[in-house]
This record gives C-alpha cells, sequence and structure tokens, in this order.
C-alpha cells in the first residue's frame, strides 16, 4: 500500500495561489496513477485532476482548467497541485489519491470510487 499526506493549504484571497503538496510513503509513488479531489461543506468529493504514472498525461475538471495544474515526482515521492487565480467556490477540503495499478483504466477515472488510497486532506479557504 501508499500512504499519502497532503500539505500546502491555508487561507488565501481571491485572485491569489497556493502549492499543495502530497506525500507518499510505503511502496514507490511511480507505481501509481494520482489524482485530487476537493470536497466543500454539504456537497460531494469532485474530481479536480489526475496525472498518470509517468507524469505524461494530466487531465482536469473543467472547473479549474487554465487555472490549476498538477504535477509530479517520482524521486522525491512527491504529487503536486498548483493553484492559481483561486475563487471563493474552490474553497474545500482537498485530497490526494492514488490509483491501484491492478485496475483496469479505460477512460479517465474522476469518480473517488474509481481511487483507492486516499489522504486526510487539506483545507483551503478563499476569501472573497
Amino acid at each position: 500500500q501508499v500512504q499519502l499526506v497532503e500539505s500546502g493549504g491555508g487561507l488565501v484571497q481571491a485572485g491569489g495561489s497556493l502549492r499543495l503538496s502530497c506525500a507518499a510513503s510505503g511502496r514507490p509513488i511511480s507505481w501509481y496513477a494520482m489524482g485530487w479531489f476537493r470536497q466543500a461543506p454539504g456537497k460531494e468529493r469532485e474530481f479536480v485532476a489526475r496525472i498518470s504514472r509517468s507524469g505524461d498525461d494530466r487531465y482536469y475538471a473543467d472547473s479549474v482548467k487554465g487555472r490549476f495544474g498538477i504535477s509530479r515526482d517520482n524521486a522525491k515521492k512527491t504529487v503536486s497541485l498548483e493553484m492559481n487565480s483561486l475563487k471563493p467556490e474552490d474553497t474545500a477540503v482537498y485530497y490526494c489519491a492514488a490509483e491501484d495499478p491492478s485496475r483496469i483504466v479505460v477512460k479517465v477515472p474522476t469518480r473517488p470510487s474509481e481511487y483507492d488510497y486516499w489522504g486526510q486532506g487539506t483545507q483551503v479557504t478563499v476569501s472573497g
């Protein structure tokens, strides 16, 4: 298994930026495609971004496309989410997730049930 710990959340004004990090331990992070999700109070957990095991393929939710960037450093065992032009509606707890390599992927996984390992989350609050 892989263990995930997020960091980098905080309070930021609208239009500002934050960089979230996800540190992995246990099995090599290079084994896993990785995703970021978020969950606002009273709402379901929603997909934000995904990066393939090699880092060559990246996929974003329409709501963050052009503002957020996902990256990974397999040697450092980290996955990052660069968030720019933040909006109040980006306020949520952000979670890092790993997709078990045993899964057969037909299309880009965007549902929480398609990921197997989760961090504890980090709070992002954007004030308007």
